[in-house]
C-alpha cells in the first residue's frame, strides 16, 4: 500500500477522486479536513517517528506553516528541531548479587527480579546497603515524606511500585511512574532504585509475566549534550523485584515484608528503614539511534516588552505506523490521532496570519514528533528550546479531539491548576460551549499527552478536550473502543465538521487571549505540580 514520493506529491497537490466530498463544506471546515486527509492518507503509512514516511509529514506541516505566512523557529532557522531518538533494551539477563552476614542469597533473575535497562549507563553498576522507603513519595501539600528520617546517600532504595490509591488523581498519576519517584531518590543522593511488586501491581503486570519479554525495546532520545530522557540518571530504577523476592530483601530486617503488604492493603503508612544486607546489580544495556524532527513555527509578538515571551501550541504529528493487520488492513492512520490537532494549528497559524493583527507575546506551532512513545519530542523541546530558556509562558495542547458528534462542551485537563483554565473557559463562553470536569479522571489523562512535558518543565500548559455532553460520552466510548490506535482510525470516520471548526475557534480564541494578556500566566498558588516543578506563581 506505498506509495512513491512523487504520487504523493501530486496527492498533496490534487485532489483525491476515490473520496467523496461533501457539497456542504465550508472552505473553513474543507480547510480542516483537507489537512486530516493528506496527513492519515495509507502512503505515509502511520507517520510512526524516526521513519521517512514521518518526515514526509513534517514536511508537509513545514511547507503549510510556510505557506500561512509563519516564521520558521527550528534550529538554525530551519522549521525543524532534530531529535535523535534511541531504542535501548537489557543486552541481557542481569546477575544480581544479595549478601547478608558473610553468604550469599540466591537471587534469581525472572523469580525474584527482571532488570530494566538503563540508557544514561548502558555498563551500569552499583552496589551498597538497601533501605526501604515506602512509596517514596514526597508529597508536602499532604504533609507526606516518605524520606523523613532516612539517609539514603550512597544506598540502593527500595520503593513500592506506583502509588497510593487516597492521592488526588492527577498527583498519582504523577507518582504512578516509578522513575518519577527515582528523581526522588537520586535528589537526596541514592544510587539506584529497586520497584517492589504490590498487589495491584502483581495482577497487572507480575515479574514472572513481564520476564520473558525484559529485553522488548523501549524508546527514548539523546541529546546534542549527551543527556538522556531518563528523569533520574543518578538514581536509575535498575529492576522490578517480585513479591517472592522483596520477601528476600527483607529478611532479618526489623520490619518485615508481609506487614508493609497489610500496611499498603489498609491505606497505612507502612514501616520504612534500612534492610539488612548488601547488593550489587550490573545492567547493560544496548542502545541504537535513529533520527526524528520537531516542526516549529513561530508568529513573532508585537509589543517589544512581551514579544520575548511564547505561548506554544502544540500537537503531535506521529501515530504507530505499520502493525498487526486487523480485517487486511495493517497501517493504522492516525485521523482523529492526531491528524486532527495538527490540522488544529496549522489552521489556527492562517486565520491568525489572515487577520493582520500580531498577537502582543509570539506564538510557537509546535507538530510534535514521537509522543506516541512516550512523549519524548515534546519532553526534548522543553529540555533544548529553541528560544530562550524560560521565556515558554504556556502551552495549549490538542490531541485526539474526539470529533464525530454535535459538540456541547470541552474538558480542560489541567484547566484547574492555572489561569489556563479560565481563558479557556471564556473562549469556550463565547463558542456557546460548556467547561466540564474531566469525567474519567481514573485514566490519568492528565499525564498522558505532550502538555505534561510542559508541566515537568514548570510551564503552565492544558490540552484541551472534546466533553461527554449530549451524545459525547457515547462517541467517546465508540471511538477509543473500536478505533482508537487501531487501523480504522481514517478519514472515513463520521466526522462532524461544524463542531472541529468551533473547537478549532476555541483554541484560536484560547492562545490568543494568552499571547495578549496583561500578565504572564501563571500557576494557582500551592498547585501541587507548580510546586513540585517551580513554575511561576506555584510556591
Amino acid at each position: 500500500m506505498f506509495r512513491p514520493l512523487v504520487a504523493l506529491l501530486l496527492f498533496a497537490a490534487a485532489p483525491v477522486a476515490t473520496v467523496a466530498q461533501p457539497a456542504a463544506l465550508t472552505p473553513e471546515q474543507a480547510a480542516l479536513k483537507a489537512h486530516i486527509q493528506f496527513l492519515a492518507a495509507d502512503s505515509l503509512r502511520g507517520r510512526e517517528a524516526g521513519t521517512r514516511d514521518f518526515d514526509v509529514a513534517a514536511d508537509y506541516v513545514a511547507a503549510r506553516m510556510l505557506a500561512a505566512g509563519l516564521k520558521p523557529g527550528g534550529t538554525d532557522g530551519s522549521w525543524f528541531q532534530p531529535v535523535t531518538l534511541t531504542t535501548y533494551r537489557p543486552a541481557e539477563r542481569a546477575t544480581w548479587t544479595l549478601r547478608r552476614r558473610g553468604r550469599d542469597v540466591p537471587f534469581l533473575f525472572g523469580k525474584d527480579f527482571v532488570n530494566e535497562p538503563v540508557p544514561s549507563a548502558p555498563d551500569f553498576k552499583a552496589e551498597g546497603e538497601i533501605v526501604f522507603a515506602g512509596y517514596g513519595i514526597v508529597y508536602a501539600a499532604a504533609g507526606r515524606d516518605d524520606y523523613a528520617g532516612l539517609d539514603v546517600r550512597g544506598k540502593i532504595v527500595a520503593i513500592l511500585a506506583g502509588a497510593p490509591a487516597a492521592l488526588p488523581a492527577d498527583v498519582r498519576a504523577h507518582f504512578d511512574d516509578d522513575a518519577q519517584k527515582a528523581r526522588l531518590a537520586g535528589a537526596r543522593g541514592a544510587k539506584a532504585v529497586l520497584v517492589l511488586e504490590t498487589a495491584a501491581r502483581r495482577r497487572d503486570f507480575s515479574v514472572e509475566s513481564i520476564a520473558p519479554y525484559y529485553a522488548y525495546p523501549r524508546t527514548g532520545w539523546v541529546g546534542p549534550d549527551g543527556a538522556t530522557d531518563d528523569p533520574s540518571p543518578r538514581a536509575p530504577v535498575v529492576g522490578q523485584v517480585s513479591q517472592a523476592g522483596a520477601a528476600k530483601l527483607f529478611d532479618g530486617a526489623a520490619m518485615r515484608w508481609a506487614e508493609v503488604q497489610a500496611a499498603d492493603m489498609r491505606g497505612d503508612r507502612m514501616p520504612t528503614g534500612r534492610l539488612v544486607g548488601h547488593l550489587s546489580v550490573a545492567n547493560k544495556t544496548r542502545i541504537a539511534t535513529r533520527d526524528s524532527r520537531n516542526v516549529v513555527g513561530l508568529i513573532e509578538g508585537r509589543d517589544p516588552t512581551l514579544r520575548g515571551q511564547y505561548v506554544a501550541l502544540t500537537a503531535h504529528l506521529d501515530h504507530i505506523g505499520i502493525g498487526r493487520e486487523v480485517r487486511g488492513d495493517s497501517i493504522y492512520n492516525g485521523a482523529m490521532d492526531n491528524a486532527a490537532g495538527v490540522s488544529m494549528i496549522l489552521e489556527i497559524a492562517r486565520a491568525i496570519q489572515e487577520s493582520g493583527r500580531r498577537p502582543r507575546r509570539s506564538i510557537l506551532f509546535l507538530a510534535l514528533t514521537a509522543e506516541e512513545k512516550g512523549l519524548l519530542g515534546s519532553a526534548y523541546f522543553t529540555r533544548y528550546p529553541t528560544v530562550p530558556k524560560g521565556s515558554i509562558v504556556a502551552d495549549v495542547n490538542l490531541d485526539m479531539p474526539i470529533l464525530t458528534y454535535p459538540l456541547v462542551d470541552l474538558v480542560v485537563l489541567g484547566g484547574e491548576r492555572s489561569s489556563l483554565g479560565p481563558a479557556v473557559a471564556a473562549a469556550a463562553r463565547a463558542e456557546g460551549l460548556g467547561v466540564v470536569p474531566d469525567p474519567e479522571p481514573e485514566e490519568m489523562f492528565f499525564v498522558r499527552s505532550d502538555h505534561y512535558s510542559f508541566v515537568r518543565a514548570g510551564i503552565p500548559a492544558v490540552s484541551i478536550d472534546t466533553g461527554p455532553g449530549g451524545t459525547g460520552a457515547a462517541a467517546g466510548r465508540t471511538f477509543l473502543n473500536r478505533h482508537y490506535h487501531q487501523p480504522s482510525d481514517q478519514i472515513d470516520l463520521p466526522f462532524d465538521w461544524k463542531s472541529a471548526v468551533r473547537f478549532k475557534r476555541v483554541a484560536q480564541a484560547t492562545v490568543l487571549a494568552l499571547a495578549d494578556a496583561e500578565a504572564r500566566p501563571t500557576w494557582n498558588r500551592g498547585d501541587f505540580f507548580g510546586t513540585m516543578f517551580g513554575g511561576e506563581g506555584g510556591q
